[in-house]
């Protein structure tokens, strides 16, 4: 699992939710009365996805989940959520999920997020620990993992 990195996961997982949005039966419809509101998930994961991969440009963080962190961001964003991007990698997969408006779409985030929790985020953990130290501890205990 070290080669399939946070965005392949996504982009496999919308594309199977795209794939259901062509091929799905109408006996799977969620029915809520009316659409459900894709559009304010879909804007608030482009948001939070755009500003956090920012703040790692600008202080030249290392993005890929696998490799050896070169600095601790802890400003904006990372101030509410120490995990942004799959945030906003799980709002968009929420969103793609209400657009489709199918509940075996609810599928991709769901298997996200349990990848984010129990994969990525505490291989990511251990090696700022490793890395980062009591600066890291510090961090962690004052910023929530997700929210």
């Amino acid at each position: 699992m070290n080669r399939v990195i946070p965005p392949i996961l996504f982009l496999v997982l919308l594309a199977a939710q795209a794939a259901l949005a062509v091929f799905y039966s109408d006996d799977f419809v969620m029915r809520a009365g009316r659409a459900m509101p894709w559009d304010i998930p879909l804007a608030l994961g482009v948001v939070v996805l755009v500003w956090a991969r920012l703040q790692f440009r600008a202080q030249e963080a290392e993005i890929h989940t696998f490799r050896q962190p070169r600095t601790l961001v802890t400003g904006g964003l990372f101030r509410f959520s120490r995990n942004p991007m799959y945030l906003g990698f799980l709002l968009l997969l929420i969103a793609a999920a209400f657009f489709v408006n199918h509940w075996c779409a609810l599928i991709a985030p769901a298997i996200f997020f349990i990848a984010a929790s129990f994969w990525y985020i505490p291989h990511e953990e251990r090696t700022l620990r490793a890395v980062f130290g009591p600066q890291y501890e510090a961090y962690a205990g004052r910023v929530r993992r997700w929210l």
